[in-house]
């Protein structure tokens, strides 16, 4: 009776392998693969391009480059939102959900803002390998909200990467006090951990929409909200730094008013 048990199930084990062989797609893969490698392209170019501006140019607009982003996610998707009807119609998403999209929306422009305001301060290297601490903070938010389970050898994996991540703080910051600017590459550290985390949110969120909802729908909404906000704070910043230059012009008319009454 054993015996034939076990007979049964290594059949059933052989049967599953070749199902799975069956269904294997090396077209889908190569695909998969292929797309993969040109987003990390395109990132790769987003980070050299960034690094150089602030570095070379000085040119420092983190918030700016995020804009566009949003900006060209609202014309083509959001635009697309509202050519629909019915239940997944823009109206119909923004009285049941606008708010969830709202915190989204904000949760992802800070993120990009983070990320791109650390090149100020630190390396593209540090910002390249700092932000795999993704990694570990997306396992802990997919394992509490989406309930994935995880293998060994991906908690293995996680610690790798937290060590890693501690290895290049370290070295950071060894290598900023030879410099005599720690606490900067320290600060640029800091931004780059904290866009990680808001990341991980992003994308966890991200991929509950998408499988429960649409991918129109979540690129559309988060394209709009980031949009939105984006304006208000690129606004925000915009009159902090015109009240900072007209009183920094007031005082220095001011020294120049007492210097000559001095004469």
């Amino acid at each position: 009776m054993a015996a034939k048990q076990s007979e049964d199930s290594s059949r059933n084990e052989r049967s599953r392998l070749l199902l799975r062989i069956r269904e294997f797609n090396p077209t889908q893969l190569a695909r998969t693969l292929a797309m993969g490698q040109g987003l990390a392209g395109l990132i790769c170019g987003t980070a050299v391009t960034s690094q150089f501006l602030a570095s070379n140019f000085h040119v420092n607009t983190p918030m700016l480059q995020s804009f566009l982003n949003y900006l060209l996610l609202t014309v083509s998707y959001t635009g697309t939102l509202l050519c629909r009807a019915g239940d997944g119609s823009f109206l119909q998403i923004l009285q049941r959900r606008w708010w969830k999209y709202l915190l989204l929306g904000l949760v992802d422009v800070e993120a990009n803002y983070a990320v791109v305001k650390a090149y100020q301060y630190t390396t593209i290297t540090s910002v390249q390998l700092l932000d795999c601490f993704v990694i570990p903070v997306l396992m802990v938010l997919s394992w509490w909200i989406l309930k994935t389970r995880y293998r060994p050898i991906h908690y293995v994996s996680v610690c790798i990467c937290l060590l890693g991540v501690g290895a290049m703080v370290g070295a950071d910051l060894l290598a900023g006090r030879d410099q005599g600017s720690a606490s900067n590459i320290l600060l640029g550290d800091g931004l780059v951990l904290l866009s990680a985390s808001l990341y991980a949110v992003s994308n966890v969120c991200q991929e509950y929409t998408v499988k429960n909802l649409s991918r129109v729908e979540f690129l559309g909404m988060v394209g709009l909200f980031g949009t939105i906000i984006s304006t208000v704070q690129m606004a925000a910043v915009c009159c902090l730094c015109t009240v900072y230059v007209c009183s920094v012009q007031l005082h220095a008319c001011s020294d120049k008013t007492e210097q000559r009454h001095f004469h």
